[in-house]
């Protein structure tokens, strides 16, 4: 199951995101880390994906 506008970041954090009704990437430049930590199915690793995701798009999370 791929989310669509999320990178390669494996299906427990795909089903927390869509759970939580993020559905792209863009949305999540205004969410904290440590709000998105807080998802079940969200890791470390997952973080760091986005982390690198969003910075290629010029982006960053709220907190950062």
């Amino acid at each position: 199951m791929a989310t669509e506008g999320f990178p390669k970041i494996g299906a427990p954090a795909e089903r927390a995101l869509a759970n939580a009704g993020y559905t792209g990437l863009a949305q999540l430049a205004g969410v904290s880390e440590k709000e998105l930590k807080k998802l079940h199915g969200m890791g470390p690793k997952a973080l760091g994906i986005l982390r690198e995701a969003l910075a290629a798009e010029g982006l960053s999370f709220a907190d950062e």
